[in-house]
C-alpha cells in the first residue's frame, strides 16, 4: 500500500510502500478513491495543527472511498458501502483507516471526488454561518480569503441563506472565482483598501474570516454595531490583534470555529450537518469546487499549490483515478 508519510518534522515526506493495515475496534478500512487537500495538512506537516498525531503519520484530513473491511465489533453491512469520512490523517495513502462512527453513506448520483471534497469546506461554513453567526436574510457577509475551498463555500452558502456577499481575494482571476460562486461585491487586497471599501458598501454584518492579519484587522474595523466575526482559520500565517474596547462599545462576537472538534463534543451535530450538505451536493445545489486534481504520486505538488495559494477551489488527491 503506497502512502504519504511524514517521518519527520524537518525532513520531506515520502512514499512509502507499507502493509494494508487492519481495522481495529470501532475502525473500517477504505479503499481511498479521492482525498481533498486542506491547509490544515501543511500545518501537520510541521507538527504545528492541534490535533497533530505522534509521528509516523499520513495526512490527508477528509477523504471518500469504499468500505473494503470492518473491525470486529462493526457491522458488516458497511462493507462496500461508499462513504465519505473525516478522519483527521490516513487520506494520501491507497488505503486509509477511520472511525466508524464518522462514516456517512454517499446519495448514488454523488461522486467520490466531489464527496471528498465537500466535507471540511463546506462543515465549516454551515455550522458558522447557520449555527454560529446566525445569518440571516438581508445582512452583509464579508468573506477574507474568498477563492478558497473554504472561502467559495462561504460564498455560496451566504447567498442561499439570503445574504448580501463581500467577497475578498487576491488577482481577477480569484475574485471572477468568487463572483461566480455568487459575490455581489469584490474587493482585492492588493489594490484596495478592505476597510474602506466595506465601510462604503455598508459595512459588515458577519465576518468570515480565514486568512487572520491585516486582512481580518481591516474587516473587524469595518463591521457594523451587534456584529458577528467568524475566525476560521489564519492562512496569511499572521494573527489578528482587536481591541477590546471597540469590541465591547460596537458589542461585537468574536466567535471561534474549529470544525472538526464538533467530532468530540457534540458528534450528532456534525453528522446531521454532513448528511445535509451531501444531499446537496447530490442534488446540484451546490459545488464542492474541485478543480485541481494530482495523483499520489504528486502530493508534493499538490500541497505546493495550496500553500502558494496559486489555486481557485479544493484540491483533490486520487490514488485511484480510474475510480472516482
Amino acid at each position: 500500500m503506497l502512502s504519504y508519510r511524514v517521518i519527520s518534522f524537518d525532513k520531506a515526506p515520502k512514499l512509502q510502500d507499507l502493509e494494508t493495515p487492519v481495522p481495529r475496534s470501532g475502525e473500517v478500512r477504505i479503499r481511498t478513491a479521492a482525498a481533498a487537500v486542506n491547509f490544515s495538512d501543511l500545518l501537520l506537516l510541521k507538527g504545528r495543527y492541534q490535533d497533530t498525531p505522534p509521528l509516523p503519520f499520513t495526512p490527508g484530513m477528509e477523504l471518500a472511498g469504499t468500505i473494503e473491511a470492518c473491525g470486529p465489533d462493526v457491522s458488516q453491512e458497511l462493507k462496500n458501502k461508499r462513504v465519505a469520512v473525516y478522519s483527521g490523517q490516513g487520506g494520501f495513502a491507497e488505503q486509509a483507516i477511520a472511525p466508524a462512527s464518522r462514516c456517512l453513506i454517499l446519495p448514488d448520483n454523488l461522486s467520490l471526488t466531489d464527496a471528498a471534497g465537500v466535507q471540511v469546506a463546506w462543515g465549516t461554513s454551515h455550522i458558522a454561518l447557520t449555527q454560529r453567526a446566525r445569518l440571516q436574510p438581508g445582512e452583509t457577509l464579508v468573506v477574507l480569503g474568498a477563492s478558497g475551498g473554504v472561502g467559495l463555500s462561504a460564498v455560496t452558502l451566504g447567498k442561499i441563506l439570503g445574504a448580501r456577499i463581500i467577497a475578498v481575494a487576491r488577482g481577477e482571476k480569484k475574485l471572477e472565482a468568487a463572483r461566480n460562486a455568487g459575490a455581489d461585491i469584490t474587493i482585492d487586497p492588493e489594490t484596495d483598501d478592505i476597510r474602506d471599501a466595506v465601510i462604503a458598501a455598508g459595512r459588515a454584518d458577519v465576518v468570515y474570516d480565514a486568512v487572520g492579519g491585516t486582512q481580518a484587522e481591516a474587516a473587524f474595523r469595518a463591521c457594523n454595531p451587534g456584529a458577528r466575526f467568524l475566525m476560521i482559520g489564519f492562512a496569511s500565517g499572521d494573527l489578528p490583534t482587536f481591541k477590546p474596547n471597540h469590541t465591547l462599545v460596537k458589542n461585537i462576537d468574536l466567535i471561534g470555529v474549529n470544525w472538526s472538534a464538533y467530532w468530540k463534543f457534540a458528534p450528532q451535530r456534525v453528522r446531521e450537518s454532513g448528511a445535509h450538505i451531501l444531499k446537496w451536493a447530490a442534488e446540484g445545489k451546490i459545488s464542492a469546487n474541485v478543480n485541481h486534481h494530482f495523483t499520489l504520486k504528486d502530493t508534493d505538488k499538490a500541497l505546493t499549490l495550496l500553500k502558494e495559494r496559486k489555486s481557485t477551489g479544493k484540491i483533490v488527491i486520487t490514488p485511484h483515478p480510474t475510480e472516482v
